[in-house]
């Protein structure tokens, strides 16, 4: 089965874990059918101060105004089998896990979780309150995954990118894509 994503770029800090997800997306294009995309106005310019460019636009993805309800991942007869919001803002949490369909991202939430399909938040922020955590639990408990933009450090990386890419791999394996990614004890 190829899959159908939907990507999510909100306006949190940490465009370089979106961009890998995108990058990494296209190289798998044999087991991807779609891949959508939706980005508000703060990601875009997020996006151009973190990584100092528009690349975004260079991708060969399908994308979606905020506002645009007639997306086909806006319904759940679409068949999207995955949504990862990388990165996740606290404000995009907070209005998903209160069921706030105000936006083509939170509604495309809504449907994921209402259909029991893969639903990814990268969550980027640091340090946590209790509402963020409240909110985490809350979308967990709905069968939403919380994929804290954490990287981890077993496979020595030597520079930002390959920082990221330690949690993008880890969101891809959640999203059910096949990868050649770093393995803890393989040998």
């Amino acid at each position: 089965m190829k899959h159908k994503i939907v990507v999510a770029i909100t306006g949190a800090s940490g465009s370089v874990y979106a961009k890998l997800l995108l990058d990494k997306l296209h190289k798998a294009s044999n087991q991807i059918e779609d891949v959508s995309i939706v980005m508000s106005s703060n990601a875009k310019t997020v996006w151009e101060t973190e990584m100092g460019d528009q690349s975004y636009l260079d991708l060969p993805f399908h994308f979606f105004e905020k506002n645009n309800f007639n997306a086909p991942f806006a319904s759940g007869s679409a068949k999207y089998n995955c949504m990862i919001v990388v990165p996740c803002s606290m404000g995009t949490l907070g209005r998903i896990a209160a069921g706030m369909s105000d936006d083509l991202v939170t509604r495309a939430a809504d449907v994921v979780l209402k259909e029991r399909r893969k639903l990814i938040l990268m969550v980027r922020e640091t340090p946590y309150n209790l509402i963020h955590i409240k909110n985490m639990e809350t979308v967990t408990l709905a069968g939403g995954i919380i994929c804290p933009c954490s990287p981890s450090f077993y496979s020595q990386p030597q520079t930002i990118e390959e920082a990221a890419a330690t949690v993008v791999d880890r969101a891809l394996d959640l999203a059910g894509i096949e990868l050649d990614a770093y393995r803890w004890g393989k040998v």
